[in-house]
């Protein structure tokens, strides 16, 4: 996995956006797969641990979410299903399984880049992460809107 050193005094918004577009590359793998396009990153301490896109139609599983696969590659890396210090970067705000897994693996910081307004899950219940998880959204959201908006496009085409 890889290592990226932010200093403290480092820019917080800045090593969001990076990770973020780490992320969205990720998506981009599910866009070009012809899957929904969401990437998901699980970073810990610096260093990418864990990194997932969308595979519900490749594996023929529902479960099988971006934020599901980095969480699994994640607690595979560290070697355990926690991940208290840890962040997931997702480029589309959570749906309800995802933000449950979230609980479960009690990860420290939860950042989305574009708001899921039918299916995410604020609309539906806006306390399913750990009363720990810090929740940051809107990070580079248009970027992470604009390929789920031409994905769509390009399927009703």
């Amino acid at each position: 996995m890889s290592f990226y050193n932010f200093s403290e005094e480092e820019d917080p918004e800045a090593e969001d956006a990076h990770f973020m577009r780490l992320a969205l590359h990720e998506a981009q793998k599910a866009y070009e797969a012809e899957e929904i396009p969401i990437g998901a990153i699980v970073v810990c301490k610096g260093r990418i641990v864990g990194r997932g896109y969308n595979l519900t139609e490749q594996l023929n599983d529902v479960t099988a979410h971006a934020e599901m696969q980095a969480f699994t590659a994640a607690s595979q890396t560290l070697g355990g299903k926690y991940l208290k210090d840890c962040t997931l970067y997702v480029t589309i705000e959570p749906c309800v399984m995802c933000a449950g897994a979230s609980y479960w693996t009690q990860i420290g910081k939860l950042v989305y880049g574009a708001a899921e307004p039918k299916r995410g899950f604020r609309t539906k219940d806006a306390d399913l992460l750990h009363p720990k998880t810090i929740l940051k959204g809107g990070v580079l959201a248009e970027e992470c809107g604009a390929l789920m908006k031409k994905f769509f496009l390009n399927k009703r085409a």
